[in-house]
């Protein structure tokens, strides 16, 4: 049995450690189509984004281990399958159990694996992460010249190109309006030919001009004549440089502690804290909107005033107690239709006013509850994708047992169409957890309620030799439907 569960060991391990990292590579695909508009045209280093895709790759872990660890299990037992080896083993004697039983040991410690990057280092690295891509969001793009627009990315100037040679970089028809120490349009310089570049460390832009002439407006020729435009001052030149200092241009990481406090840059005992925290503001807020919008104290006072304005109502009546019970009907029967009218009036206007209180409080205290969910929200995931291993296991093992097809071509099928079914039915608890539908223990763990008796139910199939994922079975079981409904009908006209 040693030798066996060796043989089967070697036999899930290799395929694990391949569609593990292939799994990775999708996903990391997946996360540069999605950032792909905040990468191009910054200009950043290799190094940059090399630590960027380091720490991306770590946050897709716990979407990688599931994933990995059910194409594995399918692979495995349907190559095993396959090749008749399982039929070999249990006619031998060994039990389904017992084949999967080293595989079972990996996939616990895979799980535990899961959770431990879950709540300890993906933390980090998000935190990491999040910081380096805000930094790279806020950087400057790079200076990119387009042909018959104006340009106003270098500082204090304003360029227009009208044709760009893409080869030798050369930028031909220039007209750039010099802004600087606050100029309008002043000076205007006119070039055939030029090319920009930005130095190595990225503090100075130079642009190199030939062929040109320099217009600038020379005020002191106004200020001789009386009443005269102002004359101006035209200067040819063969070469001029102009080099601006650039601010924006080089990298700059933020600090980290701005996202310090966001709930997946924390373990499970800081998200706790935090919920205790965040749970503490919002039933006090809570508690705050339900005294200011308290309807006997509002109806009172408003009550009180109009007593006080109408002599009428002061001789009449008393201003009623709180807790007391008062007969406004027989109060404003007895009423002047003109005191009618205006104790609906104030009704009208102090009915509207809590109701918009009472909308501009409920969207408060909505904000504030999403945000609070979204840290039972990731408190409950590292948990659930964690245990998404030792689920997804037992559903491919089986599944690879029964369907006896090994290789990359129905495991991936299958696998694929697994995971993105567990992903849709993860997401619809999750949305249901995050707006209050449902409990959050229930959302959270929607998915596992029925992915864990799916995989209970696939390995009672696998042990007890089942062929459902034969098209022989379906047609069997067809043509007995069909059979039967053919005597039915028989015995009907009989």
């Amino acid at each position: 049995m040693k030798r066996l569960h060796l043989y089967i060991i070697k036999s899930f391990v290799g395929p694990f450690i391949m569609t593990f990292f292939i799994v990775l590579f999708v996903l990391l695909m997946q996360f540069l189509w999605k950032y792909v508009d905040d990468l191009v045209g910054k200009g950043l280093e290799f190094d940059v984004l090399g630590e960027m895709m380091f720490y991306a790759g770590f946050a897709l872990l716990p979407l990688a281990f599931p994933l990995a660890m059910l194409l594995a299990s399918i692979m495995t037992f349907g190559s095993l399958g396959e090749n008749y080896e399982l039929v070999a083993m249990k006619s031998a004697g060994i039990s389904l159990f017992r084949i999967m039983k080293p595989l079972m040991v990996i996939a616990v410690l895979v799980t535990f694996s899961a959770f431990y990057f879950s709540n300890n280092i993906i933390p980090k690295t998000n935190l990491r992460f999040q910081t380096l891509m805000y930094s790279v969001k806020q950087q400057r793009p790079e200076l990119v010249l387009q042909s018959g627009v104006f340009t106003n990315e270098m500082d204090g100037y304003s360029i227009k190109v009208g044709r760009k040679d893409s080869k030798t970089k050369m930028l031909y028809d220039l007209l750039i309006y010099d802004h600087t120490s606050g100029k309008t349009n002043e000076s205007v310089t006119v070039a055939d030919s030029g090319m920009l570049r930005i130095t190595e460390d990225k503090q100075y832009m130079v642009l190199n001009l030939f062929h040109g002439v320099n217009y600038e407006e020379d005020k002191s020729q106004g200020a001789r004549g009386s009443g005269e435009n102002n004359g101006f001052r035209r200067d040819s030149f063969d070469e001029q440089i102009i080099r601006v200092k650039v601010r924006g241009f080089d990298f700059n990481r933020k600090d980290e502690d701005l996202f310090r406090n966001k709930y997946s840059m924390l373990s499970i005992t800081e998200l706790q804290a935090m919920e205790d925290t965040l749970s503490d503001e919002y039933y006090s807020q809570l508690s705050k909107y339900m005294v200011q919008i308290n309807l006997n104290a509002t109806i009172s006072r408003k009550m009180h005033n109009l007593v006080q304005r109408h002599d009428s109502l002061k001789i009449e009546t008393d201003v009623p107690e709180a807790d007391s019970i008062f007969d406004f009907d027989t109060f404003f029967t007895g009423r002047d239709k003109w005191v009618q009218a205006e104790i609906a009036g104030i009704a009208l206007q102090n009915a509207r006013s809590v109701t918009q209180n009472i909308n501009m409080y409920e969207n408060q205290l909505y904000s504030r509850k999403k945000w609070l969910n979204k840290y039972k929200m990731e408190r409950h995931r590292k948990f659930t994708l964690s245990v998404a291993v030792l689920i997804f296991f037992f559903i491919g093992a089986p599944l690879g047992a029964i369907i006896r097809k090994g290789g990359l071509g129905m495991p991936v099928i299958v696998s694929i169409l697994m995971f993105i079914l567990y992903y849709i039915i993860s997401m619809t608890g999750e949305k249901s957890a995050r707006e209050d539908v449902w409990s959050m223990f229930g959302g959270m763990w929607f998915s596992s309620f029925i992915f864990l008796p799916l995989g209970v139910w696939l390995t009672y199939k696998a042990v007890t030799d089942s062929s459902i994922m034969s098209s022989e079975t379906y047609t069997k079981l067809f043509s007995k439907l069909g059979l039967s409904k053919l005597i039915s009908k028989k015995e009907k006209k009989e």
